[in-house]
C-alpha cells in the first residue's frame, strides 16, 4: 500500500447526500441518482484543460462539519457528486458542500478492505484523520482514491 500525501485547498462538491440512515446500497443509489441527473450541474462542473472532471465521494458527520464518521467510522454523510466552481449554486434537488482546506494522505483503493487497513497504518506514523475521509475517482483512470485529511490547513 503506497501512500502519497497532498494539500488541496477549499473546493466545492455538489451532489446528491444520503446517510447511513438510508440502509444498504445508499451510496450505490445516491451514485445512480446524480449519474442519471448530472446534465442538471454540467455546467457548474470544474474541468481540467484536458476537460475530465472530479468525481467526489465527499463525506461529514451528522452535521454537516465534516468531522470523521461516527461508531468507529460506520455512520455518516454521503455527498455523491461532481468539484465545481467555488461561487457555483446548487439546483433544487443537489446539495452543496464546501470542503474544508486540509493536507492529505491519499491511497488507492485496492480492495474493500483498504479503508479500515489504512487507518491503523495512519496511527502508528502518528497522525489521525482529523475529519472525515472522502473517497476521489480519479477521471483519467476510474480508480479510486481514499483521502485521509490529517492537518487543517
Amino acid at each position: 500500500m503506497e501512500f502519497e500525501k497532498c494539500t488541496k485547498e477549499a473546493f466545492v462538491v455538489i451532489g446528491k447526500e444520503g446517510s447511513t440512515n438510508d440502509g444498504d446500497g445508499f451510496i450505490e443509489k445516491l451514485w445512480a441518482d446524480a449519474n442519471a441527473h448530472y446534465s442538471e450541474i454540467e455546467h457548474l462542473v470544474k474541468k481540467d484543460d484536458e476537460g475530465n472532471i472530479g468525481l467526489w465521494g465527499a463525506m461529514s458527520d451528522f452535521t454537516r462539519s465534516f468531522k470523521t464518521w461516527e461508531d468507529n467510522y460506520e455512520k455518516g454523510l454521503y455527498l455523491a457528486g461532481a468539484e465545481c466552481v467555488n461561487e457555483a449554486e446548487a439546483p433544487e434537488g443537489w446539495v452543496k458542500w464546501v470542503i474544508p482546506a486540509y493536507e492529505y494522505i491519499y491511497v488507492e483503493k485496492e480492495n474493500e478492505d483498504t479503508f479500515n487497513n489504512t487507518i491503523p497504518i495512519i496511527k502508528e506514523k502518528g497522525m489521525l484523520p482529523v475529519a472525515a475521509v472522502h473517497e476521489f475517482i480519479c477521471p483519467k483512470t476510474n480508480k479510486v482514491y481514499f483521502f485521509f485529511p490529517v492537518r487543517k490547513l
